[in-house]
């Protein structure tokens, strides 16, 4: 059963959003439970958007580069932060 779900999830998608606080812009992106941070900056580059130096925020966390979708508990209509990095 619990490869039957693992596999369904490769089909499920997301519908977030990511917020860019610099610009007050708010884009819509569809995403797999199995994407990663970087799969995100790489959706963002496709659409115009250099995400380089920028981190992602959700729930008040920083997200790590390599944590995937499900492993930061986004769901479908959530909301993602990208601000400047502070590092």
């Amino acid at each position: 059963m619990e490869t039957l779900r693992r596999g369904l999830s490769r089909w499920k998608r997301y519908r977030i959003k990511v917020h860019l606080a610099e610009e007050d812009l708010l884009l819509p992106l569809t995403v797999r439970p199995t994407d990663t941070v970087m799969d995100l900056r790489a959706l963002l580059v496709r659409q115009g958007v250099t995400s380089w130096k920028k981190a992602f925020h959700y729930n008040a966390r920083l997200l790590g580069e390599d944590e995937t979708i499900k492993e930061a508990k986004i769901q479908d209509g959530s909301v993602v932060l990208l601000i400047a990095d502070q590092r």
